[in-house]
Parts: C-alpha cells; sequence; structure tokens
C-alpha cells in the first residue's frame, strides 16, 4: 500500500481495494496470528457524530491488534471552533499514531489527512461512509463467494452511503443501482466518477427513479434511512416522498430468490424497510455490521504499519546523531 491515508474509496486502485478485503478476511479467520500487530499504537477517534458500531467496532479492533484507542467527544475538539484543524492535526500527530474521524463536513477528514503526517480514517462524513463500504462488499463476498458481476440494488436516499457503495462497485467490478426519488439522487459529480472507473473493472452503474426495476433479478438488495444525521427538519416531507421506495416482502421478491438484504444500520423499522424483510433469513444487517470490525482492522493494520516502518526509516539518521 502506497497511500498514507483511508479518506475515500476513490483514492485507491482496484488491487488495493481487493487486497483490504484479503486482509480483513484473514484477520476474521485467524484474529490471534495478529493480536499484536499494532502493540503500543494509539489510535486518536474523534466523534463529531454519535454512534454505535463507529465507536465500538474500531475501538474494538485497535485492542484487538494490540493497540490502545483514545476517544476524543466533540466537547474536546470542537474542530474549527476550539480549535482549527490544522492544528488539532499537528498535535495529535505528535502523541499517537493514527486519527479516526467522524464528522459532518468532509472537507475537515480532506484537510485533517492534508496536514497529519499520520493516516486519517474517514469514519463517516455527510458526503462518504468508505468504512462503511468495505464491510458491505466484505459481506457480499463472504455470502455470495463474488463481487465481481454482482447486481447491487440501492433502493433510497442518494446519500454517503450510497456514493461509497456506488465507489466501491465500481473498484470491484459489480453493476450497482440506485433507485431513488427524483431530486434525491447521488450527486452528478460522484456518478461520473462511477462510471469513469467502471470499464477497468468490467463494473456498471444506472440511476433509476424505478425501484423494482432496480430490485428486480438483484443478488443484494440494500436500503439506509430516508433522514440522514443533520436532516431531522426534513423528517415529515421525506417520509412522504421515500414511502414508495420502502424495501417491503413484495418489493424484495423482485429480486432473485437468493437475493440477501442489506442495511448499514440503524434501521427505521417501518420506514425504509419492513419487519417481515430485516427479520427474514435472507437478512444480514447484522453480519454486515460485525464485517465493519474486521474491515476496519485491515485498514488500521495496513496503514498504520506502513506508517510506522516510514516514522522509523526517517528516525534512524537523528539516532546515529546521539550513539
Amino acid at each position: 500500500m502506497h497511500l498514507k491515508d483511508f479518506v475515500s474509496i476513490r483514492d485507491f486502485t482496484p488491487q488495493q481495494i481487493r487486497h483490504f478485503l484479503h486482509i480483513a478476511t484473514q484477520l476474521k479467520a485467524r484474529p490471534s496470528d495478529y493480536h499484536a500487530a499494532l502493540q503500543g499504537k494509539t489510535l486518536a477517534m474523534i466523534f463529531e457524530k454519535p454512534s454505535l458500531r463507529t465507536r465500538v467496532s474500531f475501538d474494538v479492533g485497535i485492542e484487538q491488534l494490540g493497540g490502545h484507542p483514545l476517544y476524543l467527544s466533540p466537547d474536546e475538539i470542537s474542530l474549527g471552533k476550539r480549535e482549527s484543524v490544522h492544528d488539532v492535526a499537528k498535535n495529535l500527530e505528535r502523541m499517537v499514531h493514527a486519527i479516526m474521524i467522524r464528522t459532518f463536513e468532509h472537507q475537515i477528514v480532506v484537510d485533517m489527512a492534508r496536514y497529519a503526517s499520520i493516516p486519517v480514517i474517514n469514519g463517516l462524513t455527510d458526503y462518504s461512509h468508505p468504512c462503511q463500504a468495505m464491510a458491505d462488499y466484505l459481506t457480499m463476498l463472504e455470502v455470495k463467494g463474488r463481487i465481481a458481476g454482482l447486481k447491487v440494488a440501492y433502493i433510497g436516499d442518494g446519500n454517503n452511503v450510497a456514493r461509497s457503495l456506488m465507489f466501491a462497485g465500481a473498484q470491484l467490478g459489480a453493476d450497482v443501482w440506485i433507485a431513488s426519488p427524483p431530486g434525491y439522487e447521488p450527486d452528478q459529480e460522484a456518478i461520473v466518477w462511477a462510471r469513469k472507473r467502471g470499464p477497468e473493472t468490467d463494473a456498471s452503474l444506472t440511476i433509476t427513479h424505478d425501484p423494482e426495476m432496480a430490485a428486480f433479478a438483484a443478488d443484494v438488495v440494500y436500503t439506509d434511512v430516508w433522514t440522514s444525521m443533520g436532516q431531522e427538519s426534513e423528517t415529515e416531507l421525506r417520509k412522504r416522498i421515500f414511502a414508495p421506495y420502502q424495501v417491503t416482502w413484495h418489493l424484495f421478491t423482485r429480486a432473485k430468490p437468493d437475493a440477501i438484504f442489506l442495511h448499514c444500520l440503524p434501521a427505521h423499522r417501518g420506514d425504509e424497510v419492513t419487519d417481515e424483510v430485516i427479520d427474514s433469513a435472507r437478512s444480514f444487517v447484522f453480519a454486515q455490521a460485525e464485517n465493519r470490525l474486521h474491515a476496519q482492522k485491515a485498514i488500521l493494520m495496513e496503514l498504520m504499519q506502513g506508517a510506522y516502518r516510514e516514522r522509523e526509516a526517517a528516525r534512524e539518521p537523528l539516532l546515529e546523531l546521539v550513539r
């Protein structure tokens, strides 16, 4: 791996994304083999948004690799208000070995990665959720035995989860369909990038307003909440607009007989998905949630070990001066 940070799925080559998934499968299969992989390393975890899966999976993940998590709440950091992103980055790079940040504005993560000399991992922004996408495709790989050629139907808001699902699908050869109401599709720049990368991996991207067309003959049916954090004032409006995009059993049966259901969670049961679907034997949402742990351990290990080697190489001439 040659990149320092994990800010976006788009920053990597298809081979590098596959490498992360390969490492994740090894870590999941033989966790005890890697219990000291990051021994003595500290991960600073900055949370500007609340979390269950991100907090627990990174906290437990760095511990299982022999490292130490350091939780930093919004009150302690208050990025851009109490202290600039630049100054937070320059402080932390001298005290810890990597930074995970879960925040609102994507530019904050971009700037943190630019200023910090240590790895920075995007735990979620309003624009993207790359760690979630890695867990999503790890789950598909486990259940379906492949990713290339799968039809992945995402039904709902063209949000951060949808974008990262598109980006990873384009990197891994999936045929991604996004069904959103008019005006709620992913942004055009994201669509253009996914379609430009697609020919390299035989992937495709289809944008539609028809949820039944998207779900038809799909291998995977995926949805997310209709109202994301920060959009609470739009809740009632979105419920009316997205009602035809609810993943019901009727819609789910448009997919293949062995199709699986995924959701990044938390789920608003009765809104974007019915209990009949999310509680069915073909729902893998909790396996998917667990895979956040394994996918993120792979990211932590690859980035932090690489950064440590580079830091030690840079220190060697200084050590010679004091010997």
